[in-house]
């Protein structure tokens, strides 16, 4: 690997906004180390390397850390971005115990677990950046994006609201042990992917641009934006 170019990480590349995300750091020069829950995806670039995750395995949390110290060898990660996550049935509106437990375990442990594990591949100036959402805002209950009432997919909402809470500590203790890594969150906007549906007005590549923008750069560390702009948590 080339000691030159900068190293991002993004989990959940083969589609949507890490698809979009991918690409965007591809085109601006960077060496992109993706994850897939297959271990593929339908582009290719020569600074591309896919790595297989299953963000529900500690296992497989555990053989991605492994797979991606091999391809750096001794370079270190610049942005490590937490893309990948999971929505139950848009219309529940009972919370099922079993589907917190699987939301749960992709959207909060999973990628806890991972980014804990990457911290020490992390540059000291490096930047964590996790996709939160609107839904996991507890200040904008009142004034959500799309149209379900506050009530409706509760396990997705408990779940970014936790990876916000996430955000908030980790970035706390690395600022404590003055390591220079910023953590933040972010509220994609409601987007046209498979998990925001046909009738969102957003692209994933508008989002992914902002985004990019975010994370090569060195806001306030653990706070929630959206467009650049802080999110009430």
């Amino acid at each position: 690997m080339n000691n030159t170019q900068k190293t991002t990480i993004i989990t959940g590349v083969g589609r949507g906004i890490g698809k979009a995300l991918a690409q965007k750091f591809l085109n601006e020069g960077y060496v992109v180390i993706g994850t897939s829950q297959s271990g593929a995806v339908d582009f290719n670039h020569d600074n591309l390397k896919i790595v297989q995750l299953d963000l529900t395995s500690a296992d497989s949390i555990k053989k991605c850390v492994a797979d991606i110290s091999s391809i750096l060898k001794d370079s270190k990660i610049d942005i490590h971005i937490n893309n990948a996550g999971a929505l139950e049935d848009e219309d529940e509106t009972r919370l099922i115990v079993q589907k917190l437990r699987d939301t749960l375990e992709v959207n909060l442990i999973g990628t806890a677990d991972l980014t804990e594990q990457m911290i020490p591949q992390i540059n000291k100036d490096g930047h964590i950046v996790s996709l939160s959402s609107q839904a996991g805002s507890i200040g904008d209950m009142d004034n959500i994006e799309d149209s379900h009432e506050p009530y409706h997919y509760p396990a997705y909402k408990i779940s970014k609201a936790a990876l916000n809470m996430y955000t908030r500590t980790l970035a706390a203790r690395l600022h404590h042990e003055g390591d220079g890594i910023i953590v933040s969150s972010v509220h994609p906007g409601w987007v046209k992917t498979d998990m925001g549906g046909d009738e969102a007005p957003m692209l994933p590549e508008e989002a992914a641009g902002w985004i990019y923008k975010l994370a090569i750069s060195r806001p306030e560390t653990g706070q929630f934006w959206y467009k650049g702009e802080k999110y009430p948590w």
